[in-house]
């Protein structure tokens, strides 16, 4: 165990840098030409993506824009002609894809119910009429690359049955179908790892969430409601990548999950979580100033919860670098926060993108390599029997000599703020870092678990 202490710690400095940076084409192209190689490899014909609200990240990839309302499909040929499928109200959107779009196919099912439905065409026949066919080989891509040793995982589709029925009696024959998601995340997934202009893209709101987190912490105090903290949390209109946290007391009272009218009061366990594309940020303590107004039963939080977790967290930022296997990582926080004593569930930390949790290399007996581009969330989640969880959930991306030479040369901004956001983890928390880690952010291991100290933090004394 680490020497930690609770002290007097300068709070990191807000950064964001304010404007959204847009994907440029030559990114677009370079995903698109990804996409197409692993398609060659796999001797497919079709690469059908599917997309909805909740589960449009894959089908983003490429367009651009996710789909709101509606259900959506993008037909990639093998030969790079691309077609796309959408339901009344974002039909007029395919003009404005990212990737050009040969065919546009109205198909009203994809749309909310009892909007109006055409009847001129059979669903089918309008799947043919976008490129399907008899005898083609077929990927499809849902948003899940299931991993199950005990399913057929390549024939398990998280599509809606009735696209699958369709694809399959288009194509004849059921094994001419497969799921093929594992070509965007997963192992070597064209996802998982990003060049200068998607870190940049993503920073902007990794950046942002930490902000956000920052302001709520600093502006909790005794009788600030749920409400008034959620809108410390969601900011300049993003769309957030999970459902907003912030909780005082007691949680889930009549399955309600958003925040509300209720105070925060001494001693309260305060949850605070927002996540935009590109990280999220979260912290988990009480609204005290000291471990004498820790409920009874928790007086020793610090040494039972805070503590440990904040060790393996600085274990977790200390060791991670390029070229490490995913188990290395889940080895070491089994040895520093055992699961049998702190009750830890998930993965210790997994890859972020549009989507939160995108997929994670770190598992148990993982061989998957950790590699330059990869952005990371830290996310470690204690849970003990009796005490209120312990978080600093936040971002990192991994890089490389090349890749970190390549972001000073075409985003020195977004490179000098990872430098001072190293600094501040070297020089005030005590933490030692791989040249590989620029953090995302500037909150990165900053917990205050006493949330009403708002100049106390925990930090390593060498």
């Amino acid at each position: 165990m680490r020497n930690i202490i609770l002290t007097t710690v300068a709070e990191p400095k807000k950064d964001c840098s304010g404007s959204p940076i847009f994907l440029t084409d030559e990114t677009i192209e370079e995903r698109k030409q990804k996409i197409l190689t692993r398609m060659n490899k796999l001797n497919l014909d079709k690469l059908v993506i599917y997309g909805d609200v909740e589960h449009g990240s894959n089908f983003e990839y490429l367009v651009g824009f996710f789909t709101r309302f509606e259900e959506a499909l993008l037909i990639i040929d093998k030969t790079g002609e691309i077609n796309i499928v959408l339901g009344n109200e974002n039909l007029g959107k395919a003009s404005k894809s990212r990737v050009q779009i040969t065919k546009a196919t109205h198909v009203s099912l994809f749309s909310l119910p009892n909007q109006p439905n055409r009847t001129d065409v059979a669903f089918k026949d309008l799947l043919i009429s976008a490129g399907l066919d008899k005898g083609q080989r077929i990927g499809l891509v849902g948003w899940k690359n299931f991993t199950s040793i005990l399913e057929d995982n390549k024939h398990t589709y998280d599509v809606p049955y009735y696209i699958v029925k369709n694809i399959i009696d288009i194509i004849g024959d059921e094994y001419l179908l497969s799921n093929e998601c594992s070509i965007f995340i997963g192992e070597n997934g064209v996802r998982c790892t990003n060049n200068p202009n998607e870190i940049a893209h993503y920073e902007y709101g990794a950046a942002l969430a930490s902000d956000c987190i920052l302001d709520a912490m600093n502006d909790l105090n005794l009788g600030i409601n749920e409400l008034e903290l959620g809108d410390k949390l969601v900011r300049n209109g993003q769309h957030t990548s999970i459902v907003t946290i912030a909780s005082s007391g007691p949680r889930f009272i009549k399955a309600n999950m958003f925040p509300r009218d209720n105070t925060v009061k001494l001693g309260d366990p305060i949850s605070l979580t927002v996540g935009y594309r590109g990280g999220l940020s979260s912290r988990c303590g009480f609204a005290v100033e000291n471990e004498t107004q820790l409920p009874e039963g928790q007086k020793d939080y610090l040494e039972r919860v805070a503590i440990p977790y904040f060790n393996a967290y600085v274990a977790w930022l200390e060791n991670i670098k390029c070229g490490l296997q995913g188990h290395e990582i889940f080895d070491l926080i089994e040895s520093e926060l055992p699961r049998e004593k702190y009750g830890w569930s998930l993965c210790p930390g997994h890859l972020t993108a549009e989507e939160e949790w995108m997929s994670s290399p770190i598992y148990e007996n993982s061989t998957e390599v950790l590699q330059s581009g990869m952005l990371l969330q830290i996310d470690i989640i204690p849970s003990v029997s009796g005490y209120t969880g312990s978080s600093a959930e936040s971002t990192i991306l991994l890089a490389n000599g090349s890749l970190r030479n390549q972001i000073k040369k075409e985003y020195p901004d977004m490179y000098n703020r990872m430098i001072e956001r190293r600094n501040y983890l070297i020089n005030v928390l005590g933490i030692n870092l791989s040249e590989d880690v620029m953090p995302m952010c500037s909150t990165v291991a900053y917990l205050r678990p006493f949330l009403l100290a708002h100049d106390k933090a925990l930090k390593v004394i060498k």
